[in-house]
C-alpha cells in the first residue's frame, strides 16, 4: 500500500476557493502538500492550519503568467521534499465580456493564464512525475462543453483544458502518469470579484445562481476522489452533468437556457 507521508501534492491556486479546499482534503488523506499562489500571506495562513493540525506544507509562491516562475517553483519542489507526485494545475481566472468587446489583450491574458501556464505547470511537474508514477490534475470547466454568453473567452480556455487533457492520456500512455481532467459546476470561488485586469473587488455580487452552487469542501473530496482513481475526465455537479448531458442532445435547449442567464452590467 501506498505510503501517503511519502506522496508530495503541488496545488497551484492554492490560496482560495476551490485550490485551498483541495489542500485541507489531501492533507486530511496525510499527504504531504505544497500550496502555489501568487498571495503569499494567505498560503502562509492555509499552511499554518494544516500545520497545526497534523500535517505538513510548504509554501512556494508561483506566478503562473511566468514561465520561470513556474519552472522554479518546481526545482523549490524538489530541492525541499527529493519529490513529486501529484501535480494539479488548478490556477486560473475568468476573463469576462461579449466577444465583440475583447480587446487583444484580454485574450492573450485569458489564455496566457488558464492553458499556457496549465500546460507549462504540466510540463515542469512531468520529469518527476515520471519517476514516480504520477498523476496530473487539470481543473477545467462545464463550460468548455456549453455556449458561454459574455464569458467566451473563459469557455474557450477551458475547451482548450480539455483538449490538452486528452492529448496526454495519449502522450503519457504507458508511461504510469495518469491525467484526470475535472469539469466542475457552479462551486464557490472569487473568480467573478476578480475583473479583467486581475484586480480583486470584494463588493463585487456574484451573478451564478446561488441555489446550484456547491461549497468548496464537498468538490474538494470529489475532485480528489476522481484523481486517486485516475479517471480520466470527471463532470461534476449533478446540474453540470445534465447541462452537459442537454447540449449534446438537446442543444438548441440549451442555447435557450443560456440566452437567459445573467448578463454583465
Amino acid at each position: 500500500m501506498t505510503n501517503t507521508k511519502e506522496n508530495i501534492v503541488w496545488i497551484t491556486g492554492a490560496s482560495s476557493g476551490i485550490g485551498k479546499a483541495m489542500a485541507f482534503e489531501w492533507a486530511r488523506l496525510g499527504y504531504k502538500v505544497v500550496l502555489s499562489s501568487r498571495r503569499k500571506d494567505l498560503l502562509e495562513a492555509i499552511a499554518l492550519e494544516i500545520r497545526n493540525s497534523g500535517g505538513e506544507a510548504l509554501v512556494v509562491p508561483v506566478d503562473i503568467m511566468e514561465e520561470k516562475s513556474i519552472e522554479d517553483a518546481v526545482q523549490k519542489i524538489i530541492t525541499t521534499w527529493g519529490r513529486l507526485d501529484i501535480a494539479l494545475a488548478n490556477a486560473g481566472f475568468g476573463v469576462f465580456g461579449s466577444i465583440d468587446n475583447l480587446s487583444a489583450n484580454e485574450w492573450n491574458r485569458q489564455l496566457q493564464g488558464n492553458v499556457t501556464g496549465l500546460a507549462l505547470t504540466v510540463k515542469y511537474a512531468l520529469p518527476h512525475l515520471k519517476l514516480n508514477q504520477g498523476r496530473i490534475g487539470l481543473i477545467g470547466s462545464i463550460a468548455a462543453y456549453l455556449p458561454n454568453p459574455f464569458v467566451g473567452a473563459y469557455g474557450a480556455s477551458k475547451a482548450a483544458v480539455h483538449s490538452i487533457g486528452l492529448t496526454l492520456q495519449v502522450e503519457l500512455k504507458d508511461t504510469g502518469v495518469s491525467c484526470t481532467t475535472i469539469h466542475p459546476g457552479f462551486v464557490v470561488s472569487e473568480i467573478a470579484r476578480i475583473d479583467n485586469e486581475g484586480v480583486w473587488h470584494p463588493e463585487r455580487p456574484d451573478p451564478r445562481p446561488s441555489k446550484l452552487m456547491w461549497p468548496t469542501d464537498k468538490a474538494a473530496k470529489v475532485i480528489v476522489r476522481a484523481i486517486l482513481k485516475r479517471r480520466r475526465t470527471y463532470v461534476f455537479t449533478t446540474h453540470g452533468r445534465v447541462f452537459v448531458w442537454l447540449q449534446r442532445w438537446f442543444p438548441g435547449m440549451m442555447r435557450t437556457i443560456a440566452s437567459k442567464g445573467p448578463k454583465p452590467e
